[in-house]
């Protein structure tokens, strides 16, 4: 199938899916155990390649049936050094894992696109420390830091890289500048609170813009990922510039707090429904975010209803 790496189709206005919490799924739904919260490790056995591809499946049979595009995400948000080196993982064992998730997902393109639904790849990078915590890397450290795990998807077919559940900007300014470096488009996409602001306290658009501003907008474009929209709707006002580089949402089903959620020893589900009426919302209000998928608690079924609230919807 085509590469896309020097034009992202997703970037053309028509609605993309995406998977739903993959961690959440496993451990709450299929009762897998995942040491650290890291799909990756899956990747290690014939039996876990096999479920990682039941799970994409299950997904992309949405995106087929409905006509969108997809955006297959690697497994590999835990596939950096220090979370690495916790499960044993030497750098040229990330490296073989880097790697082996994005030829995991070359077998499902070649068996899933179609021309009414382009698959495009996606390396996954997960920030260093706790997604719901604030990091204290400068932007130099996080360029170093995350120009390995970048280094290896700009060896494969990956499309692109996406560093989610991030809350520290200075991070999300290294991975971008690590990402220009070995010319691989790279999303950004940021976790917030209750409130709608970073972990930090720094309001998204402010985020955003200091992003742009350091890297001379090298991003793609920026998401929002790991909370529910009731906690980000009202940060969101229209005419204000850094919105037209929100492309996508990856939420959460749940309305708890990240604290909460911390604390939760059974998974909350949410309304799969009512999360499709919210991002119906979001979708009229700002018509640009068409990269629609799920975080924390969600799976097929939220991404279908998200898909049947908002795939006739056009940008």
């Amino acid at each position: 199938m085509a590469k896309y790496r020097k034009n992202l189709p997703q970037l053309e206005g028509t609605t993309f899916l995406s998977d739903g919490g993959m961690e959440t799924t496993f451990i709450f739904h299929d009762g897998i155990d995942l040491p650290e919260f890291a799909s990756f490790v899956l990747m290690a056995t014939p039996e876990g390649r096999q479920r990682l591809k039941d799970y994409y499946i299950s997904y992309l049979k949405i995106a087929r049936e409905n006509g969108t595009g997809f955006i297959l995400d690697t497994p590999t948000w835990r596939a950096n050094p220090d979370w690495g080196a916790k499960l044993g993982y030497d750098a040229e064992g990330l490296r073989a894992i880097n790697r082996d998730s994005v030829d995991l997902l070359l077998e499902l393109r070649r068996e899933f696109e179609t021309a009414a639904t382009p698959c495009v790849i996606d390396g996954v990078i997960g920030p260093r420390g706790d997604g719901y915590k604030a990091g204290n890397m400068n932007a130099n450290e996080a360029e170093t830091y995350h120009a390995a795990q970048i280094e290896s998807f700009a060896q494969t077919e990956a499309d692109m890289v996406a560093a989610y559940t991030l809350t520290n900007y200075n991070e999300a300014i290294g991975i971008a500048k690590a990402a220009k470096t070995h010319a691989v488009p790279c999303v950004i996409s940021f976790t917030v609170e209750t409130d709608g602001k970073l972990v930090t306290g720094l309001s998204l658009g402010d985020a955003i813009n200091r992003v742009d501003d350091a890297t001379g907008g090298s991003p793609a474009y920026y998401m929002i990922n790991c909370a529910h929209p009731s906690h980000f709707v009202d940060a969101l006002e229209k005419g204000e510039a850094w919105l037209d580089r929100v492309r996508g949402i990856k939420a959460n089903a749940s309305t708890k707090s990240h604290a909460e959620l911390d604390d939760s020893v059974t998974l909350d589900a949410g309304d799969p429904v009512d999360l499709g009426r919210w991002y119906n919302g979001l979708t009229r209000s700002f018509p640009q975010m068409r990269i629609l998928g799920g975080c924390c608690g969600t799976d097929h079924r939220h991404v279908a209803a998200i898909c049947e609230a908002c795939a006739t919807q056009t940008a």
